[in-house]
């Protein structure tokens, strides 16, 4: 599959997960057909025939409906154990839409469904590609200039080496370049502090080979410096970055629920409020993954794309743009063209 993908004008075939996450079947329906409108990509509607055939029928969608459908009879759980799940849900809907990629079916996967079925299933089906270590789940993250970064290893590996975390960092490069549209992407380190020494060994280690990379390493950054916009790619490994990613999720939770509990009870608030709605709805919107769309799995010989399990139609039709946006920008050929070379001269070359 490594470099299928062409730069010449074309239609991508994008497999979406239609039982997968809380809204199922409609919100990825909706979210597969906004797409269509959106973006040149044929939808795989992945799951029972007999139930998509009637959502998108119940939406609209004429018949025979855009895309395809290809049927899937079986539908892994939130509550499943992921390996266990697909073992024994072989035509489950994860598996059947990664199986695609692998065949050549379809170009990228995209599923709200459970992220540690999504994850085994890609490792096991898919592998990594040549000179990959291991995979590394990324996604872009908001920024106070409403740019945004892209962070790594979110939860894909607990542990990593100073190599692997290297090679995190030219994958999240390549990527910040070729989807996000940063020519010259700057890569940070995530730790305790911006100084060259801090951290614990891994982090002092891998400071050092990035620093000698040939990437454009801005040094380590500390969480609370994360949306401050001065950098495109921040690397650590998962355990941390599972950690700072749900710390980040709680405390924007936290925050708007007591902003809305404050304004409740001060009448003067709620007028305020009221006055307010369009720069308050503004700040929310630009804090919302909604926004950026899916999370990835780098380093995978296939892409595959995981949306927030709660994402409405509009989080997960942007999604699918994402996986468009990897696809045109020949994603699996330009990670694998330069892994393992941590000089970083692959970057620079023209396309």
């Amino acid at each position: 599959m490594t470099g299928t993908a062409k730069d010449s004008p074309r239609r991508w075939r994008v497999a979406v997960d239609v039982m997968g996450g809380d809204g199922a079947p409609s919100v990825p329906v909706a979210a597969g057909l906004d797409a269509a409108r959106r973006w040149p990509v044929d939808i795989l509607w992945v799951g029972p025939q007999e139930q998509v055939a009637a959502e998108l029928r119940r939406q609209g969608a004429g018949w025979p409906p855009p895309g395809r459908i290809v049927h899937a009879s079986q539908v892994i759980e939130a509550g499943d154990a992921p390996v266990a799940a697909l073992r024994r849900k072989q035509d489950s809907s994860i598996a059947v839409g990664i199986r695609l990629v692998r065949e050549g079916e379809a170009d990228a996967f995209v599923s709200a469904g459970s992220t540690g079925a999504v994850m085994a299933a890609g490792k096991l089906m898919l592998g990594t590609l040549p000179g990959v270590a291991r995979p590394a789940l990324a996604a872009v993250l908001p920024t106070l200039d409403g740019r945004g970064f892209l962070m790594l290893d979110l939860g894909a590996s607990a542990e990593a080496d100073p190599e692997q975390l290297v090679q995190y960092a030219v994958m999240g490069a390549i990527y910040a370049r070729e989807v996000l549209e940063r020519p010259a992407p700057r890569v940070a380190l995530l730790n305790i502090g911006s100084e060259a020494g801090k951290g614990n060994r891994l982090y002092r280690e891998t400071y050092e080979r990035l620093a000698r990379s040939g990437l454009d390493f801005a040094g380590n950054v500390e969480a609370r410096g994360l949306f401050d916009g001065t950098v495109d790619v921040v690397v650590c490994d998962g355990f941390t970055g599972n950690v700072a990613l749900k710390a980040m999720e709680g405390a924007g939770e936290a925050c708007w629920k007591l902003l809305k509990a404050e304004v409740a009870r001060r009448p003067l608030a709620r007028l305020a409020a009221l006055l307010l709605r369009p720069v308050l709805l503004g700040v929310r919107r630009r804090l919302d993954y909604g926004e950026y769309g899916a999370a990835f799995f780098l380093g995978l010989d296939g892409l595959v794309f995981k949306c927030h399990g709660s994402s409405d139609a509009r989080a997960i039709a942007n999604g699918i743009g994402v996986a468009v946006k990897a696809c045109q920008g020949r994603l699996l050929h330009r990670i694998g063209e330069s892994i393992g070379k941590e000089d970083g001269e692959a970057l620079g070359r023209g396309r």
